[in-house]
């Protein structure tokens, strides 16, 4: 899983920032796997990271931290484990495994992260995480969606980020209670927000935001949480914004 930026979405996102607009990265990634984006996107800070769970400046320092009670983390790895699922964790921005699986590879390599072995999550993981991830097959994970968002209704927030991540945070983390954090300490109204998204994990703040943007090709409960959307990267899309929003 190969990602890249277009040079023609870098320089638009730049003429976003140069016209005084603030840009907010808002991510399923871990911090350290955010920042050599955000870095090479030109932005600021601060950062949503780990899908909302912390609010982050760009040197590290935490302005938000929501991460999931130990006693409900493990019950999502309990789950995986009875289901032979991979399953990580995180602590002091460190990918925490039980197992050396395939998929933890799969994860770190996307994520740009280091995996972590430490044979128990029950006692590795300390007294939250800022989320869980069961990574598995696109196929999979899209049959296993309603089914851990039914049995975790209330308690915790389950979405995909890509297809094969089930990203799990606590019901006070998501993109839009992050963003609208954010928003409230800077003191811009929700009406002044904008949110782009393509993922599941991205429906809720484009939902909230005052104008919610989904990419095209996104799946249809994004598009139907939009107000109107854009082409993907590479073809235009942000360049598309930066007229709405500059003109």
């Amino acid at each position: 899983m190969k990602l890249n930026l277009d040079p023609r979405d870098v320089e638009a996102l730049s003429h976003i920032v140069s016209a005084g607009v603030m840009a907010v990265a808002c991510t399923g990634r871990p911090f350290p796997g955010a920042v050599p984006w955000v870095k090479r996107l030109g932005l600021p800070g601060p950062i949503i990271c780990y899908q909302g769970a912390e609010v982050r400046t760009l040197d590290g320092a935490v302005m938000l931290d929501h991460g999931v009670e130990h006693d409900l983390a493990m019950e999502v790895v309990r789950y995986a484990r009875e289901r032979d699922l991979h399953v990580q964790a995180y602590r002091d921005d460190q990918l925490i495994v039980e197992r050396d699986r395939p998929e933890a590879h799969q994860y770190a390599d996307h994520a740009g992260m280091e995996i972590h072995v430490v044979g128990d999550l029950d006692k590795a993981m300390g007294p939250t995480t800022p989320k869980v991830v069961i990574v598995t097959s696109a196929q999979k994970a899209e049959t296993l969606l309603p089914d851990v968002r039914d049995r975790w209704a209330g308690r915790l927030n389950a979405a995909t980020s890509v297809p094969q991540y089930i990203e799990f945070t606590s019901v006070e983390s998501d993109k839009a209670s992050a963003l609208r954090f954010l928003a409230d300490r800077l003191g811009v109204s929700q009406g002044e927000v904008v949110a782009v998204g393509d993922g599941r994990n991205d429906a809720s703040m484009i939902a909230w935001a005052g104008l919610g943007i989904a990419v095209e090709g996104s799946a249809p409960e994004v598009i139907a949480a939009a107000d109107q959307t854009i082409p993907g990267p590479g073809h235009g899309g942000i360049q598309k914004l930066a007229d709405a929003l500059l003109h």
